[in-house]
């Protein structure tokens, strides 16, 4: 793999960028599962000295994305299905519980920024997957932390850290795109008219339809990128 060297500035934190740009790595499968490296080889190519790459790689070891292989290097850990496949289940359970505790609250709370964003006209949505990823991941964190329970906001922003990886695949489609812009409306007017148990219906079909989406596009990428792994 060649890349371009990373140029710290005056004040540059050089540890963040290597991470950024292994992060990007992973998440783009450059880096793919069950690849190994060393911190020597990511120095080398990068052009930057040995410290910053270990401290990256540390951070995304904690993160769950490495495996550090003493004497022998660093491995990216094979996908485990499983694994997300629990991740999501917990987010069905934080996310319904959160749009139950919305609806019953004396006072409800303000949603008028995710109104902005997804109750819009069709020709007002955004169609670029990327912004439309990001935004997805402020609207279920905001309906979270709208209820106020500081501890399940912080469990679920965990959760939305370890399973960026393949949730972002969701929006490089345009049909889950728009399935997107819809199913935010729904379970936003649902909390909005206090309907609790319709929202949290449509809350759990649309992380469950998102997650068999990423599994069957993460299957399809790792395929394409590298057949020998699926055979």
């Amino acid at each position: 793999m060649i890349s371009s060297p990373i140029k710290a500035s005056q004040g540059d934190n050089l540890s963040q960028r290597v991470y950024q740009r292994l992060k990007a790595e992973l998440f783009d499968f450059h880096l793919m599962p069950g690849d190994r490296f060393t911190e020597s080889e990511v120095a080398g190519r990068m052009q930057v000295s040995r410290t910053p790459v270990r401290e990256a790689l540390y951070r995304l070891e904690r993160e769950g994305y490495l495996d550090v292989m003493f004497r022998s290097g660093w491995r990216v850990k094979p996908f485990d299905f499983g694994l997300f496949e629990n991740l999501y289940d917990v987010r069905v359970i934080l996310e319904t519980a959160a749009l139950r505790r919305l609806c019953e609250m004396p006072e409800r709370p303000s949603l008028d920024e995710l109104k902005e964003i997804w109750l819009v006209p069709a020709a007002e949505r955004l169609a670029d997957g990327r912004s439309v990823g990001q935004y997805d991941e402020r609207f279920h964190a905001a309906l979270v932390a709208a209820t106020g329970n500081a501890e399940m906001a912080r469990i679920h922003h965990d959760i939305t850290e370890r399973i960026r990886i393949i949730r972002r695949l969701d929006f490089t489609q345009v049909e889950r795109i728009d399935a997107t812009y819809q199913e935010h409306a729904k379970i936003l007017r649902a909390v909005l008219q206090r309907k609790s148990d319709q929202a949290q219906f449509l809350i759990k079909s649309h992380i469950e339809a998102s997650k068999a989406e990423v599994r069957k596009i993460t299957l399809h990428m790792l395929h394409t990128a590298r057949p020998d792994m699926m055979a």
